[in-house]
């Protein structure tokens, strides 16, 4: 059963095809974007849990490009140790573990000012951001490759570079958000620029699996589509990305049905048109239906999200109803079964 089969990705295997998706817990006690004791646990918990793969919440690369200002941090070298905290409890468990490199843009609730490609705030409740210019712009760049080098000292497994839930590089890729004239607007190469740029500037330090999350649908009138990122993930899978974590929405304010795998279709899209491998995320629940998903090669990866957070064991809970014996941690064999 493939839920619970190895894959190889890269240099890195992984256990199972579990994955934790990336969640913000904004919890630093203090806006030093440090980690404390609270992402410690929550965390490892899941590596205990025997989840696969871990990436950490989204984790800004500038300060001004956090969510919140509780938000974890990689903008400066002293993030590190703490952030290589996660990763050895995470493998000391038997996990890899990734981290999500991350800026906020218009989405931003930094106390000073913030950025965007261009002048126009996400709602009424949102500041109303500064339109970058080419300094702003690639200075936020250099920004993402110093996170990865980061990301390198600490030892993740994996970056994933968040473009997706109308943060910064969303922005820059959505007609709705990108109204610039330059060559980081336009069509969509134009506006594909930045992200593009991005990832090669992550590659300049990483050398490990680089995964990319996307929002295939942005639910509103001349918003992407799944079309425009079949597109954008062969450009992807051309610059060396392994893999597309397709999610959707968020670029702006949407009413969105969702309902069990919703996504789904997504994912199976950009996998078989891009021939990329995809990762699949939103309202997966039930083991049957992770293992379906899986069998029927409508995505390579599993992400789970909030159930997650209500059963850190899921994988031991899946293994059970699905009929596979997993090997627990030593001390808790007496009790597993």
């Amino acid at each position: 059963m493939k839920l619970f089969s190895p894959v190889t990705i890269k240099q890195m295997t992984l256990k199972n095809r579990i994955v934790m998706s990336p969640m913000c817990m904004y919890s630093c006690k203090d806006e030093s974007g440090l980690v404390n004791d609270w992402h410690r646990i929550h965390y490892t918990s899941r590596a205990v849990g025997q989840v696969g793969l871990i990436i950490i919440e989204a984790t800004a690369v500038t300060k001004q490009g956090r969510i919140s200002v509780h938000d974890l941090g990689i903008w400066s070298d002293e993030h590190i140790a703490g952030l290589n905290d996660l990763v050895r409890l995470a493998h000391e468990n038997g996990s890899k573990i990734g981290i999500q490199l991350a800026h906020a843009g218009r989405k931003s609730t930094d106390h000073g000012p913030i950025i965007a490609p261009s002048a126009i705030p996400f709602s009424d409740a949102y500041k109303m951001p500064q339109e970058m210019s080419l300094e702003q712009i690639q200075d936020t760049i250099q920004a993402f490759r110093e996170g990865a080098r980061r990301s390198a000292a600490a030892g993740f497994d994996v970056i994933e570079i968040h473009a997706a839930h109308g943060y910064l590089i969303n922005q820059f890729l959505s007609p709705l958000t990108n109204q610039r004239t330059d060559q980081y607007g336009g069509d969509l190469e134009g506006r594909a620029r930045f992200l593009f740029e991005i990832i090669e500037a992550v590659q300049q330090e990483w050398q490990g699996p680089l995964f990319v999350r996307v929002s295939a649908e942005e639910y509103a009138p001349g918003g992407l589509t799944v079309a425009d990122h079949v597109t954008l993930a062969r450009r992807m899978k051309d610059l060396g990305v392994d893999l597309i974590d397709v999610s959707t929405g968020g670029v702006v304010p949407a009413n969105v049905h969702s309902y069990p795998g919703y996504q789904v279709p997504f994912s199976e899209r950009i996998r078989k048109e891009a021939g990329i491998a995809t990762g699949t995320v939103g309202l997966i629940t039930s083991p049957d239906h992770a293992a379906d998903i899986l069998e029927n090669e409508r995505a390579d990866l599993v992400f789970l999200g909030r159930e997650l957070l209500r059963d850190p064991y899921w994988p031991r809970t899946a293994a059970s109803k699905l009929g596979i014996k997993i090997t627990p941690p030593v001390q808790y064999e007496r009790g597993w079964y």
